[in-house]
């Protein structure tokens, strides 16, 4: 890792932890929305590679831990694996960090250093806006998240809530191309105790992706939660992938060489697939740990959501 990221702030400062931070829309956005939610505190980066050592996650965890000025943090990527090494560092675990086995959030309370899963939350905002309520009710549509990481756990978990009732896709299935992170997201489904049919698949090549896709109902989700285009480069489908009639993709990132929107765009017409990004997912995830770190009620919709919105509409996108 590189230690000139973990220098000790002069002011007040948010941590972005991730894979390629300086490179994220949040650097310029951050300073809008902090001026308009009356914040005084600046943004940093630290960049660890796809699978750090645990050393390094630990090493992370303290220097927020320690560092006076460091606010809390935002974690993307790592979210399992830095909850994994470090979840001992933390005086305080919520009860969705505890239960899903991931932190998205760190934040400070006096002297208690506090963990917690957003993803629930902001994920389920993001994929209940994709979908709205009832588009599952009354159809056999069901999902294919790519990816068993922090992302797919938090959202299933969101659209298996029996409080949804018949709002719920009919079946789910997650793809991995390691037995690891599907052996622990069949652990959490299989905590959860909850009655929508979830299948698991082992795709260590695209081609296996394509064929999960390509079996999948008229109206279904197909969502890309692996990074690909973003932290690495490629797509988890090929260009000859059959989409579902109807289908939405989604993909979890908002920038970098979005290959696989490339693909979705390039369906044929009469598939009528319809193509969604990762930025309201970005927007709410931020506003989100902004939220829980500064200590301040951000709304998920109106006119604050809506202004915050507009400030941030002029980051890139894709």
């Amino acid at each position: 890792m590189n230690a000139d990221q973990l220098v000790p702030a002069d002011r007040p400062t948010l941590y972005f932890v991730g894979v390629t931070t300086g490179q994220s829309s949040i650097m310029q956005v951050f300073p809008r929305w902090a001026e308009a939610l009356g914040i005084d505190a600046d943004i940093r980066g630290i960049d660890l590679p796809l699978h750090a050592p645990p050393a390094d996650y630990r090493t992370t965890v303290e220097f927020l831990r320690d560092s006076e000025r460091a606010s809390g943090a935002l974690v993307t990527t790592h979210k399992l694996d830095l909850f994994d090494a470090a979840r001992d560092l933390f005086d305080f675990i919520d009860p969705l960090a505890d239960l899903l086995a991931e932190v998205s959030c760190i934040s400070k309370r006096g002297d208690e250093l506090r963990c917690h899963a957003k993803d629930p939350v902001t994920g389920g905002l993001a994929v209940d806006a994709i979908m709205p309520p009832g588009a599952w009710e009354h159809n056999d549509a069901e999902a294919l998240f790519i990816g068993a990481g922090g992302s797919t756990v938090a959202i299933t978990w969101h659209l298996m809530q029996a409080t949804r009732g018949a709002d719920r896709p009919s079946r789910i299935h997650v793809s991995n191309r390691s037995q690891a992170r599907l052996d622990h997201i069949v652990e959490v489904h299989r905590s959860l105790d909850l009655d929508v049919p979830v299948e698991y698949h082992l795709c260590p090549d695209a081609t296996d992706n394509d064929a999960a896709a390509g079996a999948l109902p008229s109206g279904s989700l197909v969502v890309n939660a692996t990074g690909l285009g973003k932290d690495a480069p490629g797509s988890p489908i090929t260009a000859d992938v059959e989409l579902p009639e109807r289908g939405i993709v989604w993909d979890l990132n908002y920038r970098g060489d979005l290959v696989f929107l490339d693909i979705a765009d390039a369906a044929p017409a009469d598939r009528r697939v319809r193509v969604e990004d990762g930025w309201l997912y970005f927007m709410h995830g931020w506003l989100q740990v902004i939220g829980e770190v500064f200590g301040i009620e951000i709304p998920t919709s109106g006119p604050v959501f809506d202004q915050l919105s507009d400030l941030a509409g002029g980051a890139p996108r894709r």
